[in-house]
């Protein structure tokens, strides 16, 4: 898919997720880390090739982006209660670390993985020549004799008269 269709559907995955997981529990937790690990792995694998560097970038852009409307909507979800707006980003973002290092790596290798595939295929002999075939015929060889200073004669136009 075009990379601003995974964009979007990455920011709307990573909403639902996050209004899941503070639901049910009133705070971020490991759902939330496995989810958008998975997230990012997703996107990595659905996006197209001409978008990569987009994707490549997303996982801290999108988590930034959770964290900042968690921040903005209830800081005590991922900062202290006393904690000002710059503190709680920084807070939930140093608290969801390794799903963010995880995530990044995991879809930084699936883009890598997919970009040397996708050279090893352009550079394959296989690709883009057709399988080698033999055409043979039945009948017997013909011979062409031309006469010097004659005019050449298609095959089609000697009939048994001109024999």
């Amino acid at each position: 898919m075009a990379g601003s269709r995974i964009t979007r559907l990455s920011v709307l995955g990573g909403l639902l997720l996050l209004a899941l997981d503070l639901a049910v529990f009133d705070r971020l937790t490991l759902v939330f880390d496995i989810g958008f690990v998975l997230l990012c792995v997703g996107a990595a694998l659905a996006v197209h090739p001409r978008d990569f560097f987009r994707i490549g970038v997303l996982p801290p852009l999108l988590l930034l982006g959770l964290i900042t409307l968690v921040a903005l909507v209830h800081r005590d979800w991922i900062a202290e209660p006393g904690d000002g707006l710059v503190q709680a980003v920084v807070s939930g973002l140093a608290h969801r670390a390794s799903a963010l290092l995880t995530g990044y790596l995991l879809a930084l290798g699936v883009l890598a993985m997919r970009q040397r595939v996708m050279v090893r295929r352009r550079h394959s002999k296989r690709a883009g020549s057709p399988a080698p075939t033999r055409a043979t015929t039945g009948g017997p060889s013909e011979k062409s004799t031309t006469v010097v200073g004659s005019e050449p004669v298609s095959p089609e136009s000697i009939t048994a008269s001109n024999q």
